[in-house]
């Protein structure tokens, strides 16, 4: 089994071996191609993003700087939302639903290291090998969420669809759809509701309004 199959299989991978470490390469010198560019730059940004993405929707929009460690593990839907500092550190797949939006500093990560300081050290593979070993749990965001500034999204955790995860949060679990959550760690603090709307904030609209249900964009 290609150490990439490891990864993808949740079985323990050596990030060190020279099939990873291209990729990785790769991508990295990608990040920096993307980060030099202005942002009026829109045909030149978009190449970079598809020759270093699994996938980016169309309308999806990162300001930059961006730090994706392999880039084709990862998959951005349709009209995504990124600002400032985006960090994923994608050895297993992340995936991002559409019209999400996500405030400055969010990072996501998907490998696990071993608990035990020795093991971290190394372990020995399947070839009776020592070698650095860890391994890396997916992470799946769905459609319509809302991330706030600095939160940490951790491995294994799915985020379900039109949830807003509030600024500086540590999510370690999984976190229900149509819910608020936030903290350290990130609970689900409250399903969102009719009452949350902006039609109750008039103050706020200022002589704007809700576009009624079934003729949104």
């Amino acid at each position: 089994m290609r150490e990439e199959e490891k990864i993808f299989a949740g079985k323990l991978f050596c990030p060190a071996t020279p099939e990873l470490q291209a990729i990785k390469l790769r991508t990295h010198n990608l990040n920096v191609d993307y980060n030099q560019t202005y942002q009026h730059e829109t045909e030149k940004r978009s190449q970079i993003l598809k020759e270093m993405l699994g996938q980016i929707g169309e309308g999806t929009f990162l300001q930059g700087p961006v730090y994706f460690h392999y880039g084709t593990h990862t998959k951005i839907g349709a009209h995504v939302f990124i600002n400032f500092n985006f960090t994923v550190q994608d050895d297993a797949p992340v995936e991002i639903g559409d019209h999400c939006d996500f405030g400055p500093g969010v990072t996501i990560v998907t490998p696990v290291h071993p608990m035990c300081a020795s093991e971290r050290l190394a372990m020995l593979d399947e070839n009776g090998e020592a070698k650095h070993l860890c391994y890396a749990r997916p992470v799946k965001i769905g459609s319509n969420c809302w991330f706030g500034a600095n939160v940490t999204v951790c491995p294994g955790v799915t985020i379900g669809d039109n949830c807003v995860i509030g600024a500086g949060s540590v999510v370690t679990r999984d976190i229900p759809a149509n819910h608020f959550a936030a903290g350290v760690p990130c609970h689900p603090i409250r399903e969102i509701t009719e009452a949350d709307s902006m039609m109750h904030k008039p103050d706020i609209l200022g002589g704007c309004a809700v576009i009624p249900e079934g003729e949104a964009h």
